[in-house]
């Protein structure tokens, strides 16, 4: 696929930023297809060095869009779809939005992609389609559980693409991370927000439930984990996890960062921040055997690595984040 042009949807945001990045080093032609919005603003592309930006054809549009997509697709190889909206705590108030953004922008990107020849789609799902592990490492088989609207909008955006495949031979694969962290990650998530709370001299950090494991993989670790499946023809047609097959507690974490950040911090609990009982996912540890299996993928950084980059990309861009306020 070197030199082919990839379209990369949600380019302006955490994940997909970082996978433009690594899509030009790669040396491929990449059209970002960003958020549009009057302020004209690119996300975190637009801090991205004038010579990387240069290399980059911009799209402003919108996913739910359907005529935008399809204008968007034209001249492409390959669509990598990451666009979507993610906020598990945001899903419980805005769901439609949820169903607007995941399901009906994937069935456009389909569509579009369908439209012009059978482009090469890439869907990018998450590990919050399992629920809570039923039995661990979860492979690709394991029972899919709506936990949260957003989730539930990522099994049937999911199941869209996999009937696209089945129905019209659309030649595409469903990507799925596990819990991606890393610089640029907003401060919703957890890693940033107890960085965040700790950078900003908080000596109580506000948290919700401290037992639930996750499978944190490094952002690095994740966009090249993309690019593999997508160098491969051996992915098309399969749902492939890329996970790291190791877990950490919310409250070891917690215990880590505070660690290396303030010492002298102390976790307190939120009510603000827990999910309802029934929603909340428990155990996430996922099986990486498939992607070792279909590509060249292996993740290169360890856990201590890359918490420790976060640490210090964030130290230097606490300007870009609210520290004092919980982050929906």
């Amino acid at each position: 696929m070197s030199e082919k042009n990839v379209l990369v949807t949600g380019a302006d945001g955490f994940i997909g930023s970082h996978l433009v990045e690594k899509l030009l080093v790669e040396g491929y032609k990449v059209k970002a297809f960003v958020c549009y919005n009057s302020f004209n603003s690119w996300g975190w592309l637009d801090k991205l060095p004038k010579e990387q930006l240069d290399r980059i054809e911009i799209f402003s549009g919108d996913v739910r869009d359907p005529y935008a997509v399809r204008m968007a697709l034209k001249g492409v190889d390959a669509v990598m779809h990451l666009a979507a909206l993610i906020a598990i705590p945001y899903s419980y108030y805005a769901p439609d939005a949820y169903v607007d953004t995941n399901v009906k922008g994937t069935l456009n990107v389909l569509n579009a992609a369908r439209d012009s020849g059978n482009v090469r789609v890439l869907v990018t799902s998450t590990s919050e389609v399992y629920g809570t592990a039923q039995y661990v490492p979860i492979d690709e088989k394991h029972p899919f559980q709506g936990q949260s609207p957003y989730s539930a909008t990522k099994i049937g955006a999911d199941r869209l693409a996999e009937s696209y495949y089945r129905s019209f031979n659309l030649p595409v694969t469903i990507v799925r991370p596990f819990n991606t962290y890393g610089p640029r990650q907003s401060a919703r998530a957890v890693i940033p927000t107890i960085i965040m709370q700790l950078l900003g001299g908080k000596e109580e950090i506000k948290l919700g439930s401290l037992s639930p494991t996750r499978d944190f993989n490094y952002v690095k670790d994740t966009v090249s984990g993309f690019i593999e499946i997508l160098k491969s023809d051996m992915t098309i047609g399969h749902e492939i996890n890329i996970a790291t097959q190791k877990e950490i507690s919310i409250g070891s974490l917690a215990d880590e960062l505070i660690r290396q950040i303030n010492p002298n911090a102390k976790i307190i609990s939120d009510e603000n921040r827990l999910r309802p009982s029934n929603s909340e996912v428990e155990r996430l540890l996922g099986s990486n055997e498939k992607i070792k299996s279909l590509t060249n993928w292996t993740p290169q950084y360890t856990f201590e690595q890359g918490i420790s980059e976060t640490i210090q990309w964030m130290r230097e861009n606490i300007s870009q984040y609210k520290t004092d306020i919980y982050n929906v």
